[in-house]
């Protein structure tokens, strides 16, 4: 094969490599239903352009996929979505977007491998596809906070109704956010990782 220049493969942007004084990663797990605003979340964060696995919907996903609420929305992950974020010059964070449908979530299982927590997103119009999210992350014993993405036209609910609907016990944070900006969504990690903390230096 004849390669020439324009066939040249040049690899990552300067700015994407990883930083040579890095010697620690930790893995943070984004997790929601369909539409609630994962892969914008680790967009809006990430240092680095992000990873994504968007595909445009087909008809192959009608009277499989609930996308009731979010109707028009035309593309989904169908893998996951990756970021990353330098705590310091030794320590990265990486964070991984699950895939909200259903089908896809037998990918979910080495998502969460090593994982230290995770963001529960949640859209208060469709309360109800956060059961089974958390009702998962339970059962894998996956520490979490949740986190109200704030749809221009979802309910606002009060923190404690939330709570009880949802089930979860008084130490779980529950914050507001905008996953569509930068300080924002890392707030909702900050607030990961005092949790994270807190569990790992109990009260005396």
């Amino acid at each position: 094969m004849d390669f020439r220049s324009s066939d040249t493969i040049t690899g990552p942007r300067s700015e994407d490599v990883l930083p040579t004084t890095a010697t620690a990663a930790v893995k943070v797990v984004i997790v929601g239903g369909f539409g609630v605003g994962k892969t914008t979340m680790v967009g809006s964060v990430s240092e680095i352009r992000p990873l994504t696995t968007e595909e445009t919907m087909t008809q192959a996903g009608v009277g499989v996929d609930d996308n009731a609420g979010v109707e028009s929305k035309t593309s989904t992950t169908v893998a996951m979505d990756f970021g990353r974020i330098s705590l310091s010059e030794e320590l990265i964070l990486y964070l991984f977007g699950t895939p909200g449908q259903e089908r896809f979530w037998f990918l979910w299982n080495g998502l969460f491998e090593g994982a230290l927590g995770a963001v529960v997103l949640l859209d208060t119009r469709r309360l109800q596809v956060s059961f089974d999210v958390i009702g998962r992350l339970e059962e894998r014993g996956v520490p979490f906070v949740v986190a109200v993405n704030t749809f221009p036209d979802a309910p606002n609910h009060p923190v404690e109704a939330l709570r009880t609907a949802l089930d979860l016990p008084e130490e779980v944070p529950i914050i507001d956010c905008d996953a569509r900006l930068r300080t924002s969504s890392r707030d909702v990690l900050m607030t990961l990782m005092r949790y994270l903390h807190s569990l790992a230096v109990p009260f005396a």
